[in-house]
């Protein structure tokens, strides 16, 4: 975590077992997603009347990139949660599987998608049935009129934007097939 963790005891004295036991949680949930910038816990207890014990709420508030998690239920009905330990439990429960969504959203959300080999043409030779492309990065890549897809070899100048698969042929990368760029160029070429 980028920042401490933060634990607060409301309506009750603080516990030193307590403390430990949501700070072990807590660094678990750390070594599970470690881009967790903040954490806040607060350790409530409830005094009901309806019935002899007093229940546990716990609320965690996870700050990660974009975004903030927050458990916190009531648990008005669970005298599960008349013991501490296990309303801690189940709220650590709750936040990992907050985490696991959070993540899973995130890393579809930012997945890189490469951008397409691609290039210009910068020489043609009709008569031998052949041209090359030049790549941004400054490389000079051969291909033959039947790589050309759609029969627009004929079609191509120099300067046209294309795509192409690259492959290793016997005097250096080859383009397999060569696609015109249409309307919709790619940017920076």
């Amino acid at each position: 975590m980028k920042l401490p963790l933060q634990i607060t005891f409301r309506n009750m004295e603080p516990s030193e077992a307590v403390e430990a036991n949501v700070r072990e949680k807590a660094e678990k949930l750390d070594k599970f997603y470690d881009q967790i910038m903040g954490c806040r816990i607060v350790v409530e207890e409830h005094h009901q009347h309806h019935h002899k014990g007093k229940l546990f709420h716990i609320r965690i508030d996870l700050t990660v990139p974009d975004k903030e998690l927050v458990v916190s239920r009531e648990h008005d009905q669970d005298h599960a949660h008349e013991d501490v330990y296990v309303a801690i439990r189940d709220a650590f429960d709750a936040a990992r599987r907050q985490l696991e969504d959070y993540s899973r959203r995130r890393s579809q959300h930012i997945k890189t998608h490469e951008t397409p080999p691609h290039g210009r043409i910068s020489q043609l030779s009709p008569e031998e049935d052949y041209g090359k492309i030049d790549t941004p990065d400054g490389r000079e890549i051969y291909f033959h009129r039947h790589s050309v897809l759609n029969r627009d070899f004929d079609k191509l100048e120099v300067g046209t934007e294309v795509r192409f698969d690259e492959e290793q042929g016997d005097f250096g990368p080859q383009a397999s097939t060569v696609k015109v760029v249409g309307k919709h160029h790619i940017a920076g070429v």
